[in-house]
């Protein structure tokens, strides 16, 4: 009897132990839920941007123009590499949240360990392929001789750590897939301050120029992750590595695949534009860089909202159709889509009114062409908002509930036009082609999603209605 006592206490104990540390977003307010999880990530995305920010205006005031456009041009190779281990890490993160929704915590754990795994071997190869590509790569994309070296530096420092961003971004996943967002904001957030403070050691105190602010990123993300492993060590030890956990399950093993390389390639297909259309941003010579670097910047900043409620959708739905309510994924996706018209229409307005002053503030420059430049697109990307906010989260939330082929058949149509843009846009247009094309890309992708989406919800319908005959 005292042995069975003490159990039910153990067993109580745990429960509320896992209620401390995860989000079960299949039963309360949607809108709660969503916002809940989605604030913490959104904070956490601010502060994921600072990192890159931080190293914009510091080698912008510090080291001038070149040295900005240098870091500017780096970026769509970076995003590419990065980006596509991110989202195959999101992917295996959709297979864990839907396990979780389910209450299948023995699956779970099983995929926990596989995703440990697949992870080391992913970094493995990225940096690799990163590394042995990156000269030819960057010549390949005409960055200008006066950056090409300082960019070559900054990158090739990231990519040989990149298995600490990957690592981050796998620990950080795995959290809120359980619906813990939290946890990774307050990690995050203390390695933004130190990052920010070996900015200025490394790049003005030692004088180490693009590759000191390389290494402040590397070692401030090394923070984070030994903080990330920590915390799940205590609170969420159910999603530690576990060899008595680890086993060759071909089905559970092909599904994290699937899913993790659809999510993967959706990024990388992406980047893969973006570097090619930063091809076509290089020919236009230097000033023009500095300016479209900045412009990115500050447009960035603005979408990380709608990437962070497209990112609470798709766990949302991922969770709630592993319990089987597609009642809640049909009404998370609509509130997910009036959250991001709301940010949207902000988004706008702050545009219109602050652009001149956040561009000055980040380029240190008083240029009137950078400044033109740059301000052109912002108030055209900005604009668009209101289809991007549609296309992330039913996007998003599509994968979420296992989807995979339209999502990146959506982005390899984005990558083909950004080519086209690249070849015919750029040359005859100059850089009004370049502000015009992702708007256009966003429209075309978005009714395809919706398209997607409308098929589901039907194939849903009929499902649900057919069990129900059978049951009654």
């Amino acid at each position: 009897m005292q042995n069975k006592n003490r159990d039910n206490v153990q067993n109580k104990g745990k429960k509320t132990y896992m209620r401390s540390s995860t989000l079960n977003m299949t039963e309360g307010s949607i809108l709660k839920n969503l916002v809940w999880f989605a604030l913490p990530i959104l904070i956490g995305n601010v502060f994921q941007q600072l990192y890159n920010v931080a190293d914009t205006a510091i080698i912008g005031n510090i080291l001038g123009d070149n040295a900005l456009a240098a870091v500017g041009a780096s970026a769509p190779v970076y995003n590419l590499i990065i980006g596509f281990a991110g989202g195959l890490t999101n992917g295996f993160a959709v297979i864990i949240s839907r396990f979780f929704g389910a209450g299948d915590m023995r699956r779970l754990k099983k995929a926990a360990a596989l995703t440990y795994v697949l992870s080391a071997v992913i970094a493995v190869v990225l940096t690799a392929a990163g590394l042995l590509t990156l000269h030819p790569l960057m010549a390949s994309l005409q960055t200008p001789a006066e950056i090409i070296s300082d960019t070559e530096s900054y990158l090739s420092t990231i990519l040989l750590f990149s298995a600490i961003t990957i690592a981050y971004n796998m620990l950080a996943g795995l959290m809120r897939a359980v619906g813990n967002s939290k946890a990774p904001l307050y990690f995050l957030m203390a390695a933004v301050f130190v990052n920010i403070g070996l900015d200025f050691l490394f790049v003005s105190g030692f004088g180490m120029g693009v590759a000191g602010a390389a290494y402040a990123t590397v070692i401030s993300q090394a923070i984070s992750v030994v903080l990330c492993f920590i915390y799940t060590a205590k609170k969420c030890s159910f999603l530690l590595f576990d060899r008595s956990e680890l086993e060759w399950n071909r089905s559970m093993l092909g599904d994290l695949t699937i899913t993790g390389l659809s999510m993967g390639l959706m990024y990388a297909i992406v980047s893969v534009g973006s570097v090619i259309l930063q091809g076509a941003v290089n020919s236009l010579g230097t000033s023009t860089i500095t300016a479209h670097t900045a412009a990115r910047k500050i447009d960035d900043i603005f979408m990380l909202t709608l990437g962070t409620i497209a990112s609470a959708s798709s766990t949302f739905a991922s969770q709630n159709y592993g319990a089987g309510r597609i009642d809640r994924v049909r009404r998370g996706i609509r509130c997910g889509i009036l959250l991001s018209f709301a940010w949207s229409a902000f988004s706008v307005l702050c545009a219109v009114l602050f652009r001149v002053p956040l561009i000055s503030a980040l380029t240190g420059t008083s240029d009137e062409s950078i400044i033109s430049t740059a301000s052109e697109y912002i108030l055209i990307n900005i604009s668009f908002f209101f289809v991007l906010g549609v296309l992330l989260v039913l996007r998003s939330s599509l994968q979420g509930v296992g989807r995979k082929l339209v999502p990146v058949c959506g982005s390899g149509i984005e990558l083909i036009m950004k080519v086209i843009a690249a070849a015919v846009l750029a040359p005859q247009l100059g850089y009004f082609g370049i502000c015009i094309l992702e708007p256009i890309i966003w429209a075309i992708c978005a009714l395809i999603v919706v398209i997607d989406y409308m098929a589901f919800l039907k194939k849903a319908d009929k499902t649900m209605h057919s069990v129900s005959r059978q049951t009654v």
